[in-house]
């Protein structure tokens, strides 16, 4: 019965790995994504808070360096395209799309950029802890820059340092998930995916990013 307890507690509350081991998970997701050029992976974002519960889902494409492309399908035709130097957002209804430079983005789909070529974990995130429980590796802080938006940022990722599942905790109590699955790595992409341009008649607003 002892033993079964102790292995219960075990599966139950995750353990904070050495030093060591914890430094060395993550070099290996550092290397992981350092050596890859670009990224294609479906997604589900889910956001709960603020009396609101959904789920999207689409494609995402990640290009180095620092380019993003959020393809939706539900709902059908939402863009997030990050350029290099603007990041774009856009909805089918809307009357404008949103445009907001790329230094100055607080957008929750922004810790993400730092994972090609020059991916620093440790550097990237503060108060930063490692854990392993029956579920998997599981890397959280706070990522720099967002500490007034974000309260914890918690990356599940695989043995092989792969990024599986990514939570983000906000201030305010709201959490956005996002899951990533049939994900294919140093894959061509275009040059195009990553341009955005304006349907005829939509206006161009500068504007903090939405959710």
């Amino acid at each position: 019965m002892r033993g079964a307890l102790t292995l219960t507690f075990a599966l139950a509350f995750p353990a904070i790995l050495r030093a060591q081991d914890a430094d060395a998970l993550l070099r290996k997701v550092d290397d992981h994504y350092n050596r890859l050029s670009s990224l294609r992976a479906h997604y589900a974002e889910r956001y709960a808070g603020m009396g609101v519960d959904r789920t999207e889902t689409g494609t995402l494409l990640l290009k180095k360096p620092g380019r993003m492309r959020w393809n939706y399908d539900q709902p059908e035709g939402k863009l997030f395209v990050l350029d290099g130097k603007y990041a774009w957002f856009f909805t089918p209804g809307d009357a404008q799309v949103q445009r907001v430079p790329a230094k100055q983005l607080d957008d929750l789909r922004s810790p993400l950029r730092f994972l090609l070529g020059h991916t620093q974990l440790k550097k990237e995130l503060g108060s930063l802890t490692v854990t392993e429980d029956s579920h998997g590796i599981h890397i959280a802080g706070i990522p720099h820059g967002m500490e007034q938006r974000i309260k914890l940022l918690t990356l599940d990722v695989t043995g092989t340092g792969a990024i599986q599942h990514m939570k983000l905790e906000e201030l305010d109590g709201a959490t956005t998930e996002f899951s990533f699955t049939q994900v294919e790595e140093n894959v061509p992409i275009r040059e195009g995916d990553f341009t955005f341009t304006p349907p005829a008649g939509i206006a161009v607003v500068d504007a903090p990013a939405p959710i």
